[in-house]
């Protein structure tokens, strides 16, 4: 099952961090030197799930620019000019063998149309997808076996946090209610590494105002297809530019809780 792809939501403006996002897209945003999008793949690609599906939106031509030069931006270089440019690498990064398919999904456009719009991407009946501002220690194939064993079209990954997120109302291994702004901060919050069946594409809609976190999720769990894993393990979102300073912090003290990955 290691050719299931990963599809990751890069498109949103992150408006919480105005500070860095007027100037790059947030999953471009570094922690260490690296974009938190780095981080989120790196955490996959330990798990041997290395072909991504990037949504990009807002400033997604930096996330292309990105991986078009990746070797080039993180190798120092020598570059001989002219007719036919060559390009040394003297200390090139580790070879990730990924695949990376970045899709414009665009601009001012909500997460249930960016997956929608992905779907000609997805060949297998069975997909990931989660956003591109979150790290967590999870285990990617204790998330792939539970989804497999329970036959349902959805799981997600529910954490524990005081932050604006969309809460589960759980019952056993199932969600009953998924409510995208709760007045309670109680229990389990939404927070992604999802799973999914091919069914999820009839739940959402290619109209740019369909919320993946809106009708989609909460007719999933009315119908009974939303499975969730209980993570207790570490899990945070960059949303804001507090989250941001602090996710450094941890990275420059060197015990990185999400950092699932050796090297």
């Amino acid at each position: 099952m290691k050719n299931i792809k990963v599809v990751i939501l890069c498109g949103g403006r992150g408006m919480r961090l105005y500070e860095e996002t007027e100037y790059r897209p947030k999953p471009l945003i570094e922690i260490g030197g690296k974009p938190i999008l780095w981080h989120i793949m790196k955490i996959y690609s330990h798990y041997d799930y290395k072909d991504f599906v990037l949504c990009s939106g807002y400033k997604g031509e930096m996330i292309k620019d990105y991986f078009l030069n990746f070797e080039v931006l993180n190798s120092d270089f020598t570059v001989e000019l002219g007719k036919e440019k060559k390009i040394k690498l003297h200390n090139p990064p580790p070879d990730e063998n990924w695949k990376v398919t970045v899709a414009d999904t665009g601009l001012n456009v909500m997460t249930g149309a960016r997956i929608k719009r992905i779907e000609k991407y997805i060949d297998n009946d069975l997909f990931m997808l989660t956003y591109g501002d979150g790290v967590a220690d999870i285990d990617i194939n204790k998330l792939v076996k539970f989804h497999l064993a329970h036959g349902r079209i959805g799981t997600v990954t529910g954490v524990h946090s005081l932050s604006r997120f969309g809460e589960l109302s759980v019952d056993g291994e199932l969600v009953k209610e998924f409510t995208e702004k709760p007045q309670i901060k109680e229990g389990y919050i939404n927070g992604g590494f999802f799973v999914f069946n091919k069914g999820i594409f009839k739940y959402v809609a290619d109209e740019d105002d369909c919320t993946f976190e809106g009708e989609p999720l909460q007719n999933l769990a009315k119908d009974g297809e939303l499975a969730v894993l209980p993570h207790e393990g570490y899990w945070q979102c960059m949303d804001t530019y507090r989250d941001l300073q602090a996710l450094n912090k941890q990275w420059e003290s060197g015990k990185v809780s999400w950092k699932v990955w050796q090297g």
